[in-house]
């Protein structure tokens, strides 16, 4: 049961972090917000770093910023893979 659990927390992780990263993506729409309000500070502390691997890789194409696509699906098969490992082990019983 304890892997179970584990794997069981890291994927709720993941999905936060995927929300997270959803709400950050959508406000870059919206160009007269103001990051320096502290919430705004915060979520682009803690999802920018991710997002500057895929920037990295993938320039910004006509203006748009397509890297973030590539990072929704790297996280959506890092959920998938730890919900399934954590089903995994709850049917074993570890």
């Amino acid at each position: 049961m304890v892997a179970y659990k584990i794997f069981s927390v890291l994927a709720s992780t993941a999905q936060i972090f995927s929300f997270l990263l959803l709400i950050r993506v959508l406000l870059t729409w919206f160009p007269s917000i103001d990051w320096n309000n502290g919430a705004l500070s915060a979520l682009c502390s803690l999802t920018d770093p991710y997002l500057n691997i895929f920037r990295g890789i993938i320039p910004p194409i006509g203006g748009f910023d397509i890297s973030s696509i590539l990072a929704f699906l790297l996280l959506n098969v890092i959920q998938n893979a730890l919900g399934g490992a954590a089903s995994t082990f709850y049917g074993y019983g570890y």
